[in-house]
């Protein structure tokens, strides 16, 4: 078995190791995906779940999430082409669509932001969702507030609690005082 893969990247040959996603061998290119539901930090998991990240792979009739999907040997992958180059900008919009306006959001620079404006993205043309349904904060745990209306169900700050839950066990066993 070899200790590389070879794949198609926008035209180009490239080499990953085994294990590797097609989010990180391009982002280790200089290439930019948008991501909004991955973190390429230690302790963050890819979960696919916003959408944002997708690529075509040649052979399939569905796009692919770079953040979760692995290459194979002799895979051909796009990433600059119309189709997907616009569904994620389709993905973007849907999901600002649901924020508050940049001008009174939480965190005017939030990563989301920072990826709409990528794909020119600064405002949506599908309705947001009523006001009275949008959850506002979730201050239930000691260590942590999140505001809700920001929020898009990507399952990243899944992890933050999960890094919380552990520090929490640290706490109680005596480990370490937060």
């Amino acid at each position: 078995m070899s200790d590389q893969i070879t794949f198609t990247l926008d035209g180009e040959a490239v080499t990953a190791r085994p294990g590797a996603t097609i989010w990180e061998v391009a982002h280790g290119r200089g290439l930019v995906i948008p991501h909004l539901c991955h973190k390429p930090q230690p302790g963050y998991r890819s979960d696919g779940n916003c959408r944002a990240c997708m690529v075509q792979i040649e052979g399939e009739r569905t796009l692919a999430a770079s953040c979760i999907r692995e290459p194979s040997e002799g895979m051909v992958v796009t990433t600059d082409q119309p189709r997907e180059k616009q569904a994620r900008k389709m993905v973007m919009e849907l999901l600002v669509a649901d924020q508050p306006e940049q001008e009174v959001a939480h965190d005017k620079s939030s990563h989301l932001w920072n990826m709409a404006a990528k794909q020119d993205i600064s405002q949506s043309r599908f309705p947001a969702m009523e006001p009275d349904h949008i959850p506002l904060l979730d201050d239930s745990h000691v260590a942590m507030s999140v505001n809700l209306d920001a929020c898009i169900q990507c399952g990243i700050e899944i992890d933050g609690h999960r890094h919380v839950a552990v520090i929490k066990q640290w706490d109680k066993i005596g480990r370490e005082h937060f």
